[in-house]
């Protein structure tokens, strides 16, 4: 197996509240504000790693609503599907993982997060379009994805 093609798959969250805010994590080993979520275990079906990424990181149990998008980061070959979510039960928890949350407007989305991870959560906030598909470099939208911000 060439482990220079090889690529990982991650999941992420964005839990919408009733007033259309979305939850941004603030990542206790870097400081950036993202939506939930982490690379999926080898032996773990998508679903059950969106559920469980998003509890580690927030305390909350969702339930996801639609897969809203596909991104790949073209320069560490990670694949992330992200999911708009909402709340079903638990409550926000400083982790491991993150230390402080904030229910975001789109404005704010994209004055806290870095571009290639605000297009994700404002992609999940666009209700009644398909998913986006979009590539990056890690910070940066690449080619006509970048257009959207």
């Amino acid at each position: 197996m060439d482990h220079d093609n090889m690529h990982s798959v991650s999941v992420a969250g964005v839990i919408l509240d009733e007033c259309g805010r979305a939850l941004l994590i603030q990542r206790r080993d870097n400081g950036h504000w993202e939506a939930p979520g982490g690379i999926l275990e080898r032996d773990e079906d998508i679903t059950s790693g969106l559920l469980r990424e998003v509890r580690e990181e927030t305390g909350l149990k969702v339930e996801p609503v639609a897969l809203t998008g596909v991104y790949k980061n073209m320069s560490r070959g990670i694949v992330a599907l992200v999911f708009r979510c909402h709340a079903v039960g638990g409550q926000l928890t400083e982790t491991d993982e993150s230390c402080a949350f904030h229910w975001a407007t789109a404005d704010e989305i994209r004055a806290l997060a870095s571009e290639a991870f605000a297009v994700r959560v404002l992609d999940a906030m666009n209700m009644g379009h398909p998913p986006a598909v979009r590539q990056h470099d890690g910070t940066h939208l690449l080619g006509m994805a970048r257009s959207y911000l």
